[in-house]
């Protein structure tokens, strides 16, 4: 699976539920290649500010996406799962927005790292 892909994957919830979600992979971890990933939701309440991103019908990659309506990438619910837990690639992110996600993630485990 690549790096900038929206895949289909059972994301255990924050009540115990275990759901078939979107989730983006921003990374391939080393050595066995599971896939560090990030939930996609449509609560965009959820959104937290110069850290997430929104994705709607009128940016340019939303159609490449494969999401349906306007929906929040976050970087605030990583998990990682093994190659064989995802059902599938439904779409992809730009490059520049997937550049945008992980400088967003890396900048922030930097500055309040210990």
């Amino acid at each position: 699976m690549q790096e900038a892909k929206i895949i289909l994957t059972a994301i255990p919830q924050f009540n115990g539920e275990i759901k078939n979600r979107p989730a983006l992979v921003p990374r391939e971890m080393p050595k066995y290649q599971d896939l560090l990933i990030c939930g996609i939701s449509t609560q965009l309440k959820q959104y937290i500010p110069n850290f997430d991103e929104i994705i709607a019908p009128t940016d340019i990659d939303f159609r490449a996406s494969g999401l349906i309506s306007t929906s929040v990438i976050r970087l605030s619910f990583l998990t990682a799962i093994s190659h064989k837990n995802a059902m599938g690639s439904i779409g992809e992110i730009s490059h520049e927005r997937h550049r945008r996600l992980l400088e967003n993630l890396s900048q922030y485990l930097i500055k309040n790292g210990a």
